[in-house]
């Protein structure tokens, strides 16, 4: 096994967010090229996290929240509030812009944030495919119980499961929920893979406690116990079909298509987002 180690930011009012994929020493694990780890924060009454509209191309963003709500909007009139278990699959495709804001009732109360966003990097066939956008409640995501651990599939297939989500190639993430005495055997049916430790402690007998991210050697087969309540977020999938350029928010094969990219954000032309077309950011400029 690999540790990751990443670098938490505060982003202000106690808002964390590490950057756990990509770096130096690892761009990506199977098809995931960016994975961000938020929180646990708690808002108080009237605060909330505003991301103003911005672009994607070439990946799907996905969201998934253990604690709070975000309310999603995009180009396409997608609106669509994220809950606890729920995942929004966002394919960019050709492109499209988005933004992810607290919703009013719930920064009114205050409320607790708790979550990861990752992109994934999309095969070179379908860099270019149309924008599109998929949500999936809890209940609609499989699950199965085995040697105390609760294993949920977000997206993919694996562990015998299936999840409904649209996906590009091979690939899987679950969220596994051990009690304690759990245990869970972690075998190589997928190229690349990788956990990263949400809550509680596992052994593969090596002890990895909160925001460990472990990436699993090619074969190597592990068993994750836990002695108490864990929680662990279990993903990977077919290594890329070839290196990706990422600059800001743009993933793509082709440097000419982030170029493209950059100019059609700079002229306006990935379209507006209905209920969110008053403000947005501005491509970054070279210092």
């Amino acid at each position: 096994m690999i540790p990751i180690t990443g670098k938490a930011h505060d982003l202000g009012d106690g808002f964390f967010v590490t950057r756990l994929l990509p770096q130096m020493a690892r761009r990506s694990i199977g098809p995931f090229v960016f994975f961000d780890y938020f929180g646990p924060v708690d808002f108080a009454p009237g605060k909330g996290i505003d991301v103003r509209p911005h672009p994607h191309i070439g990946l799907a963003t996905v969201t998934y929240l253990f604690d709070g709500s975000q309310m999603h909007r995009d180009t396409l009139g997608s609106v669509q509030e994220i809950k606890p278990g729920d995942v929004n699959w966002m394919t960019a495709g050709r492109g499209i812009a988005h933004s992810e804001r607290t919703g009013d009732a719930v920064r009114a109360a205050g409320h607790r944030l708790h979550g990861i966003q990752s992109w994934i990097g999309l095969p070179q066939a379908d860099e270019e495919a149309p924008p599109a956008f998929q949500h999936f409640g809890v209940a609609d995501l499989p699950e199965c119980d085995d040697k105390g651990v609760t294993l949920r599939l977000i997206a993919g297939e694996a562990f015998g499961l299936t999840s409904p989500v649209k996906t590009f190639s091979p690939i899987f993430y679950a969220d596994a929920r051990f009690t304690a005495g759990g245990a869970l055997h972690y075998g190589a049916e997928h190229e690349e893979r990788a956990f990263f430790v949400i809550e509680g402690e596992v052994q593969t007998p090596q002890v990895h406690g909160p925001g460990a991210l472990l990436a699993l050697e090619p074969g190597e087969e592990i068993t994750l116990y836990a002695d108490g309540p864990a929680r662990v977020m279990l993903l990977g999938g077919a290594a890329l079909d070839g290196p990706r350029h990422v600059w800001w928010n743009f993933v793509s094969s082709s440097k000419d298509h982030i170029e493209r990219a950059k100019q059609e954000w700079k002229d306006g032309t990935f379209g507006l987002i209905p209920g969110d077309d008053q403000e947005f950011i501005p491509l970054p400029e070279p210092k």
